[in-house]
């Protein structure tokens, strides 16, 4: 084919895709959503601190009891500027139907979410989460976590649309820029001879 035919023809297409109408796909929300627990071992998961607990004081032990033995992959805690807290969780290939762990002391917060996930039988993945807060003006998660919906649907009008805060930042002033040294320079200043051959 000759190359003025190619052109021709891909110009032909692109106008024929810019003349077309685009239509959006509609938002599938079953997909970004996590399946539901079939096998009911999150319904029936006990933990301390217990789901939406409002402590005293900071708790110094976490317990996750399951209903059968389970392998544990996956144990996260973060506060509710999305701030992960080191537990220093490391997986165990060993199933058992109660983990407990140590914690470090915990900072001021609203509130803490511990995330976790289980391999069950037939290596099904079962996920799960609890909340809790302490200390003297503390409220309960599920409290605070309405009046952040509220307040999102009221901001943004659509429950499929997620808020995350955005990391904290450095500003930095008045500080020099970095310095950075070129593999060459280039001298536009002088010139080459040239030859002239007559």
């Amino acid at each position: 084919m000759k190359p003025g035919k190619i052109q021709i023809l891909f110009l032909l297409g692109f106008s024929l895709l810019l003349g077309s109408s685009v239509i959006a796909q509609p938002f599938a929300s079953s997909v970004h959503r996590q399946a539901a627990d079939v096998t009911g071992i999150a319904a029936k998961t006990e933990s301390n601190p217990a789901d939406d607990a409002v402590l005293g004081t900071a708790p110094e032990i976490l317990n996750l009891h399951f209903p059968s033995a389970v392998r544990l992959v996956k144990l996260t805690l973060r506060n509710e500027q999305r701030d992960w807290v080191d537990i220093s969780f490391r997986y165990s290939p060993g199933a058992r139907d109660s983990y407990e762990w140590n914690l470090p002391q915990l900072g001021p917060a609203i509130y803490y979410t511990a995330d976790w996930a289980i391999l069950a039988a037939n290596d099904r993945l079962v996920r799960g989460s609890f909340s809790f807060a302490f200390g003297p003006d503390a409220e309960r998660p599920s409290v605070i976590k309405a009046a952040e919906e509220a307040l999102l649907m009221q901001r943004y009008g659509d429950p499929t649309i997620r808020y995350v805060a955005p990391p904290p930042t450095d500003i930095i002033i008045n500080q020099d820029p970095p310095a950075y040294d070129p593999p060459f320079t280039i001298d536009l200043d002088q010139r080459q001879p040239t030859n002239n051959q007559n």
